[in-house]
């Protein structure tokens, strides 16, 4: 185990906290509990925690937090033993998990043992290592809390949260320290608390040491994290809002569990393979709890290896086997496009049967059959949909369409008050949108 003190500029290295910003990054060094923002003309010195976790060719591979590590430029890592490291190498970091792997060169190190986290339930004893104030291997003890938490600490966009939370004694200065259990082996790495007074107050949260474990693999090997990519933009089947439970309806889904599909990406993995419309329930045999549970299971699973995942598809479950692609780092073209519907009297599209050109102008095939979206009127129930120039419509309702005066009739016949599902073609990929006019 290690204490971690970097210089400046000193970025703070303990737990976040809720009450700002949710979880903010404390620079507490007096334990006032008052975060010590860096002045000027002054030096500033912070602490957090780290474990080896490996030693290799006389080198030490220590796993700690990203924000503990973020933006120093001096690097001492300090010994249980009160030695203290000074050439200190930052082998990779994952901001998405908030991991960051650092290497060292001492003599008589000695590594933590991996634990498996997916054994952990609610009621296990742990223990936490850190240096809370700086006090380096100070160890408190406590139970398991809850298991898959989603706390929204994690700045980075597109973030991987699945948190341990436990009652164990943390405070700042505990940041990147170990999880343990009875056995001595690492089940996680601390990484945030809860707290209105800016130190512990009951409730702590770990990264899952199984998740910490492949991106220190990952980050060791090749210096960045290499993620599974399915290519689809999901919504949550639990406490699904009205525009989705309409959605739901559209396609006789009446489950309590599972993510539906709401966007398929153009040349994905999923591509051709999954529709808009599908609810995911299940990925290699096991349910599919909500749109982070399929997220994190995903990432995790490497490149190129196929997932098995039974959908809801008309109207009854099928078994689909797709191979994973690696994740772009550019995760922009998953952006949704969402809106509420409002009371409004016309759907508010222009709308053509697409020439060729129109159709490769769009970024579409040239052979495609549909009604291309040319206008959307501001504020229009197509607008709010999210429908958008550009967009091929396919199908409305139980129609398929194929040009633009299949289309006209089938908007013609539709009930609004009762909603309608829409399926869209564009350059990114396929998307389904239900459009409903609200009574009042």
């Amino acid at each position: 185990m290690s204490g971690l003190k970097n210089a400046p500029p000193a970025i703070g290295p303990g737990m976040p906290d809720l009450e700002d910003e949710l979880f903010r990054r404390f620079f507490d060094r007096d334990g006032d509990g008052e975060p010590d923002f860096p002045q000027r003309d002054f030096s500033q010195i912070a602490s957090g925690s780290g474990v080896i976790m490996e030693v290799a060719d006389g080198y030490g591979y220590v796993v700690t937090n990203n924000h503990v590590i973020d933006g120093q430029t001096k690097l001492t890592v300090v010994l249980e033993d009160g030695r203290e490291i000074n050439d200190v190498e930052v082998v990779g970091t994952d901001p998405k998990t908030d991991v960051a792997v650092l290497k060292i060169k001492a003599d008589r190190l000695i590594p933590a043992t991996w634990g498996d986290s997916d054994t952990l339930e609610k009621g296990d004893i742990i223990v936490a290592f850190g240096s809370p104030f700086g006090y380096v291997g100070s160890m408190s003890h406590g139970i398991v809390s809850a298991l898959n938490r989603q706390a929204g600490v994690i700045s980075s966009s597109f973030a991987y949260e699945n948190f341990i939370q436990v009652d164990a004694p943390i405070n700042p200065g505990n940041s990147g320290g170990p999880l343990v259990n009875l056995k001595g082996e690492v089940v996680g790495i601390n990484t945030a608390i809860a707290t209105r007074s800016g130190s512990f107050s009951g409730v702590g949260f770990a990264i899952p040491s199984n998740q910490v474990k492949l991106v220190y693999e990952s980050l060791k090997s090749s210096g960045k994290v290499v993620r599974g990519y399915l290519g689809v933009q999901i919504a949550d089947v639990k406490a699904a809002s009205p525009e989705i439970r309409d959605n739901l309806a559209s396609i006789g889904y009446d489950g309590e569990n599972g993510v539906l599909v709401r966007q398929v990406m153009r040349d994905s993995p999923a591509y051709r393979q999954l529709q808009p419309g599908d609810v995911i329930v299940e990925l290699n045999g096991k349910p599919v709890n909500s749109m982070t549970d399929l997220r994190n299971r995903i990432a995790m699973t490497p490149p190129g290896q196929e997932v098995k995942l039974t959908v809801w598809r008309d109207k009854k479950t099928q078994e689909i086997t797709v191979k994973l692609a690696e994740q772009p780092d550019d995760q922009s073209v998953l952006a949704s496009t969402r809106g509420e519907l409002q009371r409004n009297q016309q759907i508010g599209v222009g709308i053509t049967t697409p020439t060729e050109s129109e159709l490769e102008a769009a970024g579409l095939p040239t052979d495609a059959k549909g009604a291309l979206v040319r206008s959307v009127q501001p504020m229009s129930l197509a607008a709010r949909a999210g429908i958008r120039p550009g967009d091929l419509i396919t199908r409305i309702g139980e129609k398929e369409i194929r040009s633009a005066e299949d289309a006209k009739e089938a908007l013609r016949q539709i009930d609004l008050s009762k909603g309608v599902r829409i399926d869209l073609v564009n350059r990114e990929g396929e998307k389904m949108v239900t459009i409903r006019q609200s009574s009042r």
